[in-house]
C-alpha cells in the first residue's frame, strides 16, 4: 500500500491509508500504475503550506480520475475522515469545492499549521521516506503564480504494494515512457539541471586551471612539457633502511619481472641514502604486481611503502615539443651539453642545487643582467 515517486529532487515514498480511504487510495494507486503522473510537475508550491501536483495541464484545473481515463466518471467520491488530520507530511487528494470529489490532483502538506484544510480534502496517505526532499521542495523559489522557477518533475512512479485489483481495460506500461511534445512544451528548466551544469562548468574550469599551471611549469623549466604524464612502469619506494642498497632492492623486486633500473637516491655531498628509491620495470604488469605485493613489506627491519611514481625526471630531457601540431620528438644531443641531467639517472626530490641553477638562469636572462656589460668587453668590441 505504498508508492515511490521519483522526482527531480529525489525519491519520495508514500504510505496510503487504504483501510480508511479505499476509493481515493485505489484511484491514486492506479493513476501511478498507469504512469499518469510521469513528467508532470509540482505546479503550485507555497512555503510552509502545500506542494500541489498531478495536473497534466499544469494549470491547476485539469486532471481526472483513473475511471475517467477508462471512459467513466472523471471524479471519484471524496472520503473525508475526521480521524485523518492534515499535518506536515500528509498527502491528500484535492477535493472539488462543495462536493469534495477527487480527480488526479494531490498535494503534500509542508507545514504543521494546516488544520483548516481538514474536512475539505481527502487525506490518503503520509510521506514515509524522503522528508528531506519535501523540505527542499518547500524551499523552492516560485513566481507570482506559486510555480517553482525550476520545475520539480515527477519522472517516474513505482508501485511498491498494491492490494487492489486493476479496473478492466487498465493499461500498465512495462517500459519507461518518454515525455510527449505537449509535456515538453509545458516544462521550464528542471530542478537539479542547473546544478549539474554548474558542476560540469566547475570541472571544466579546474581542467583549464590545471592546464595553465602545467604550461607555467613548462615555461620555467620545472616540467619538460605540459602534457607530461608519469610513467606507468616505475615504482616509488620509501621508508627504506639507510643500509639498504640499490642491488638489494634489485634482488628483492626482480622476482616480479625484468628490471631496467633500480636506484636508491643518495645525498650528493655525503653519499648517504635518503631513504627512498625508484624501481623501473620493463613491463607495466610486473610493476602493478610488485605494487600490490610489496607495500608494507618488511625489508631490512623497516616496513617499506610502495606507490606508483609521480616523478617525471626520467622523461626530462628526452623529448622536445614541435611547433606543428603539438607533437614531440626525441631531443638531439649536442657535444659539450653537460648542463642537462643525465637521462639514465633520477634527479633528487627537492634538489636545491637544480633550483639554484634555474634561479641563476632566470637572473641572467633578466634585462638588468642582459644589458650590463663589463668595461673590458666594451673596449674590446669598440676596438674590433
Amino acid at each position: 500500500m505504498s508508492v515511490l515517486l521519483e522526482t527531480s529532487l529525489g525519491d519520495i515514498v508514500i504510505d496510503l491509508f487504504v483501510d480508511e480511504t479505499p476509493l481515493a487510495s485505489k484511484n491514486f494507486l492506479k493513476l501511478c500504475k498507469s504512469k499518469y503522473y510521469n513528467f508532470t510537475y509540482f505546479h503550485r508550491v507555497e512555503r510552509d503550506f502545500i506542494a500541489q501536483a498531478g495536473d497534466p495541464t499544469g494549470t491547476g484545473n485539469g486532471g481526472q480520475s483513473i475511471y475517467g481515463q477508462l471512459g467513466g466518471s472523471a471524479l471519484v467520491t471524496g472520503e473525508i475522515r475526521p480521524q485523518l488530520k492534515h499535518e506536515r507530511g500528509t498527502v491528500s487528494m484535492v477535493g472539488q469545492s462543495g462536493t469534495g470529489a477527487v480527480g488526479s490532483q494531490f498535494f503534500i502538506a509542508l507545514g504543521d499549521q494546516v488544520d483548516y484544510l481538514d474536512g475539505k480534502h481527502t487525506v490518503v496517505g503520509r510521506v514515509a521516506e524522503g522528508m528531506s526532499v519535501v523540505d527542499e521542495l518547500n524551499q523552492s523559489i516560485c513566481d507570482k503564480d506559486s510555480r517553482p522557477l525550476r520545475d520539480v518533475l515527477i519522472r517516474h512512479t513505482i508501485i511498491l504494494d498494491d492490494p487492489f485489483d486493476d479496473p478492466p481495460g487498465l493499461q500498465c506500461p512495462s517500459s519507461p515512457l518518454v515525455p510527449s511534445r505537449e509535456q515538453q512544451s509545458l516544462l521550464r528548466i528542471e530542478a537539479r539541471y542547473e546544478q549539474l551544469a554548474t558542476a560540469d562548468s566547475e570541472s571544466a574550469r579546474r581542467e583549464r586551471d590545471a592546464r595553465a599551471q602545467a604550461l607555467t611549469l613548462e615555461m620555467i623549466g620545472d616540467l619538460p612539457y605540459a602534457d607530461v604524464r608519469p610513467p606507468e612502469n616505475i615504482l616509488f619506494v620509501c621508508k627504506l633502511n639507510p643500509l639498504t642498497q640499490s642491488d638489494d632492492l634489485h634482488t628483492i623486486f626482480a622476482r616480479f619481472g625484468t628490471i631496467d633500473s633500480c636506484q636508491v637516491i643518495c645525498d650528493p655531498d655525503t653519499g648517504a641514502s635518503l631513504g627512498y628509491a625508484f624501481v623501473e620495470f620493463r613491463e607495466k604488469s610486473a610493476c602493478e604486481e610488485a605494487y600490490f605485493k610489496m607495500d608494507n613489506v618488511l625489508v631490512d627491519d623497516r616496513r617499506i611503502r610502495v606507490d606508483f611514481s609521480q616523478s617525471v625526471s626520467r622523461v626530462r630531457g628526452k623529448w622536445v615539443r614541435l611547433h606543428d601540431g603539438g607533437k614531440y620528438q626525441a631531443r638531439r644531443k649536442y657535444r659539450g651539453d653537460s648542463s642537462r641531467p643525465a637521462v639514465d639517472q633520477y634527479e633528487m626530490v627537492f634538489d636545491s642545487g637544480s633550483k639554484d641553477k634555474r634561479r641563476q638562469q632566470r637572473r641572467s636572462r633578466s634585462p638588468s643582467h642582459r644589458h650590463r656589460r663589463s668595461p673590458d668587453r666594451h673596449r674590446r668590441s669598440r676596438h674590433d
